[in-house]
């Protein structure tokens, strides 16, 4: 019989509503799980918009004040989906209160923020996870089982990019609800931390650490009028960035970002080239990954397109029939799943806040060397 785990969700939008799909489904589709989710308390402080979001994902009670989340005794589970400027007061306050912490990704504002965040979770002991969901990705599961394996050799070459389209207009706002990925003081960073993040924790997951960085980082349109002052204010964050890359094993890696690609709404594509073998994953194909034998016959050597929904792939025995494609919100039931799988083991679910703090470190170095226009250590320690 599994244990309930009475979740408190902070904050709605795009990812509350992935994250209570997620709850939903998990044990549905992963029965064995030592524990089960129950949507106990929503939070947000629009109290009608609130309400209907609890109505519909059935959560049984509301709160406008995150602090009374926390530190609630009908709440185990805290999962913050509020923006970043706000993860570090919630996530410490809530290990304070013996909660174990899941946040959305970015860890944090900074480093120094997320350092913080680390000692906290360690110092109550409770479970930790930040929600960089691409890792659960079949497909790119797949990848890093194959890598895993050395089947690709030593590694040369690693090249992502997320491009988006959606703040070209001049005559978009910043700030406020929805938009306060544009404002620097809410979001920390712009394309970096919301874009690049993904990239970069995929990437070391899969190839080891970055070590070294240098980047460029442009900000287009240089004032916007900001929702809640109504003033016209400088915009901090960054539009676009790319950036070269050193990873501990030798390997090169290239990487770019923008949120001004006519035509992209969420291109999210990665290549990796090996001594022997070479992998490619695109996000508007996510059941597929293509990989390159050079060990196959000459005759026939040639990409191969991996349709990833055999039982033998990675999480797909516990959906349909080989051939039935899942989606996107099926990696945050994955997250739900492996982390209440691992919750008390040896071996908890990652990237937990220290893993995710290696991220954060990357994605500094590469705002800072955007500024200093030089190499930049990561400092990064997997």
């Amino acid at each position: 019989m599994s244990k309930k785990i009475r979740v408190g969700m902070i904050g709605y939008g795009f990812m509350g509503k992935a994250h209570s799909n997620a709850y939903r489904q998990a044990t549905k589709f992963f029965p064995d799980l030592p524990y089960e989710p129950e949507l106990k308390v929503f939070c947000a402080r629009n109290e009608e918009r609130a309400n209907q979001f609890a109505s519909n994902w059935g959560y049984d009670q509301v709160e406008k004040d995150w602090r009374k989340v926390v530190e609630s005794e009908e709440v185990d589970l805290v999962d913050i989906c509020a923006p970043n400027n706000m993860h570090k007061e919630i996530a410490i306050a809530a290990a304070e209160n013996g909660k174990w912490v899941l946040t959305e990704k970015p860890l944090s504002m900074n480093v120094a923020e997320g350092e913080e965040m680390v000692t906290a979770v360690k110092k109550a002991g409770v479970p930790n996870m930040v929600w960089y969901n691409y890792r659960r990705i079949p497909a790119v599961t797949l990848a890093k089982n194959i890598i895993d394996k050395g089947s690709l050799g030593k590694i040369f070459h690693y090249r992502a990019n997320f491009l988006q389209d959606w703040t070209i207009s001049s005559d978009l706002p910043q700030g406020g609800e929805g938009l306060w990925r544009l404002d620097v003081n809410v979001a920390g960073s712009g394309v970096t931390g919301d874009l690049l993040a993904h990239c970069i924790d995929t990437a070391m997951w899969l190839n080891g650490p970055i070590t070294e960085v240098t980047a460029v980082t442009e900000t287009f349109i240089k004032e916007r009028q900001h929702n809640i002052t109504g003033k016209v204010e400088k915009v901090g964050i960054d539009d676009a960035c790319a950036f070269l890359a050193k990873f501990e094993n030798g390997s090169i890696a290239i990487f770019e970002s923008t949120r001004y690609a006519r035509g992209h709404k969420a291109l999210y594509t990665f290549e990796i080239n090996g001594e022997n073998s070479s992998i490619f994953w695109d996000l508007h194909d996510l059941h597929r990954l293509k990989y390159f034998d050079h060990g196959d016959d000459a005759l026939t050597r040639g990409w191969r397109d991996v349709h990833v929904t055999d039982s033998e792939h990675p999480y797909m025995d516990k959906w349909w029939v080989p051939g039935l494609n899942i989606g996107f919100e099926h990696s945050f039931t994955h997250g739900v799943a492996d982390f209440f799988a691992s919750a008390k083991s040896d071996k908890p679910a990652q990237p937990d806040f220290q893993n995710a703090l290696q991220t954060q470190k990357v994605c500094e170095a590469v705002i800072n060397s955007g500024n200093s226009r030089k190499w930049e250590n990561t400092y990064v320690e997997l």
